[in-house]
């Protein structure tokens, strides 16, 4: 089963609940229930208040976040589901670093804390560069339910790969 791809590192008896979840024809019955309605960021600056006021109230210490957007131009089924960049230029005598987030389009039809999770994940890293165990101390500090939104986003990845994303249609 192809979307199993994205539980790969996840035990057995997980892998079986998504499959279950899946070929019983429960995954859109689940969102419905658990996520009824979608986010309704649906413009840049509204993403970006969102994306700062997160950053102002866990991050205070690291520089202006510049820009927030969702990014036409990745694929969600080839992989990125968002990045975070950090660019360093001169300006004169000073070193400017522009640090921007870009979250895939198709996040414009999703749930606010399947969202709110993304953004959690690109924010800690502009603390900590891997995946280890200080950057998901980091993300749970910032989002306590983290690992759960963590999930329900990759099965979140699998509703619109099926096409049973009903968040469009709201």
């Amino acid at each position: 089963m192809q979307q199993l791809k994205y539980f790969q590192h996840y035990p057995d008896s997980l892998q079986a609940q998504v499959k279950t979840l899946i070929t019983d024809e429960k995954l859109q019955p689940y969102f419905k229930s658990k996520y009824p309605s979608g986010h309704q960021l649906q413009n840049q600056q509204a993403l970006y208040q969102y994306c700062t006021a997160l950053k102002q109230r866990y991050l205070k210490n690291t520089p202006r976040l510049n820009n927030v957007s969702f990014n036409k131009h990745t694929d969600m089924m080839k992989g990125t589901l968002g990045t975070h960049t950090h660019k360093q230029h001169r300006h004169g005598q000073k070193l400017k670093t522009r640090y921007d987030i870009a979250l895939n389009n198709q996040l414009k039809y999703a749930p606010e804390a399947i969202l709110r999770a993304l953004i959690v994940h690109e924010l800690a890293h502009f603390k900590h560069a891997d995946h280890d165990k200080a950057f998901y101390n980091l993300c749970c500090n910032m989002e306590p339910d983290y690992h759960q939104l963590e999930l329900d986003l990759r099965l979140f990845v699998v509703l619109d790969e099926l096409g049973m994303n009903f968040y469009t249609q709201i």
